[in-house]
């Protein structure tokens, strides 16, 4: 059977609950289960995801196989598969970077980062062991703010003739000099920071694109979102959330009718609330004017448990990326990106982007629809 070999950075929630849905999902009836958007894509199914190389700053996750690093503190996410097999895949040390928020060193063991105090591997280690392990694709799972460590992998990437996957909100897919070098390297990527499958962005987008299309005008609108996870405790540093901001903000606004005033639409990261652990809450206000201006206002509560929303997209675009491999796709996949991702080159309507990924996995050229 035909694998798709996947190397991941960053072990926390995302990655745990991605390991556990390969495994749970890897004996299904596709007549019966639930959960997925696609149960085959290019002929692969969940089960042929394969992890083969893993990298994390923590002491209580380096050095152990990637069956028990996923259910290591501080992760807190649901376990919904424990029965995960030894897989033969330690995690690796990475280098630290920026990926650690300074004021996670205030917090409990338990609720932050526990950085190793090991010598950090180089830029040539990291390529080595994506080289050794044979991997097709890098899935980018690094904390929000870590702009220069997200940069550093998509290098080992291009160098190690690795596809990647930016599930975060540092620009790499979205930034045209770097599309250009992996499509000149021969590399597909996806991105840039990953919609979950049914979360606030989505939600939010629908209800403004529902207005647009039943006429209604829209003067303001806020998201905000809290929850208890590492994500959150590490977005108490506003000097990290910027792209963050944005990304969210952008995928609000290209959903409305007419762009807002800043002052006008609110969207981001609100507060971190320990006890919620990987539950995530968002309130979602949108006001606006029907016919005669008559004012509307309309408010939601989402609560989701965040890093199994996050796995539910990530393991169609892990093998979408796969299929691009095969067929020798290169560059940036404009549709999946558009339809898995909060921050891509080409923002379409989710209508649109839904359509074109169809069209994609189909067999036409993601590129140049």
């Amino acid at each position: 059977m035909a694998e798709v070999k996947i190397a991941i950075v960053g072990v926390g929630n995302c990655a745990s609950s991605l390991v556990q849905g390969i495994h749970y999902y890897a004996d299904g009836n596709p007549d019966e289960v639930c959960g997925l958007m696609h149960w085959i894509i290019g002929g692969y199914t969940p089960g042929d995801v394969k992890v083969v190389a893993a990298f994390d700053i923590d002491e209580r996750k380096v050095g152990r196989d990637v069956n028990e690093a996923i259910f290591a503190e501080p992760n807190c996410t649901t376990i919904f598969h424990r029965d995960i097999p030894h897989m033969g895949v330690d995690v690796s040390m990475s280098p630290i970077m920026d990926g650690f928020a300074e004021h996670m060193l205030d917090y409990p063991e338990n609720r932050r980062f526990k950085p190793i105090e090991n010598e950090e591997p180089s830029k040539a280690d990291i390529i080595n062991t994506l080289v050794e392990s044979k991997a097709d694709v890098l899935l980018n799972y690094l904390p929000v703010g870590s702009e220069r460590a997200s940069r550093f992998y998509a290098e080992c990437a291009l160098e190690a003739g690795v596809a990647f996957i930016n599930n975060m909100p540092t620009f790499i897919a979205s930034d045209p000099q770097w599309a250009k070098r992996f499509e000149e390297r021969g590399l597909p990527i996806i991105g840039d920071d990953i919609k979950s499958q049914f979360g606030a962005t989505i939600s939010h987008r629908v209800l403004s694109d529902l207005l647009k299309k039943r006429g209604v005008k829209l003067d303001r609108t806020y998201q905000l979102n809290f929850g208890g996870n590492t994500d959150f405790l590490n977005m108490l540093d506003h000097h990290r959330i910027k792209t963050k901001k944005r990304s969210k903000t952008e995928a609000v606004q290209s959903a409305v009718a007419k762009r807002l005033d800043n002052e006008d639409m609110h969207i981001g990261p609100s507060d971190y609330v320990a006890w919620q652990k990987d539950n995530k809450v968002a309130f979602i206000r949108l006001e606006g004017r029907l016919f005669g201006d008559v004012p509307m206002n309309m408010e939601i509560r989402l609560s989701v448990e965040d890093s199994p929303n996050s796995a539910g997209v990530a393991i169609d675009s892990i093998r979408c990326c796969k299929l691009a491999l095969d067929r020798g796709e290169v560059g940036v996949l404009s549709a999946p990106s558009a339809y898995f991702c909060k921050h891509p080159p080409q923002q379409m309507t989710d209508d649109e982007a839904f359509s074109q990924t169809e069209q994609f996995i189909a067999g036409c050229n993601g590129n140049d629809l």
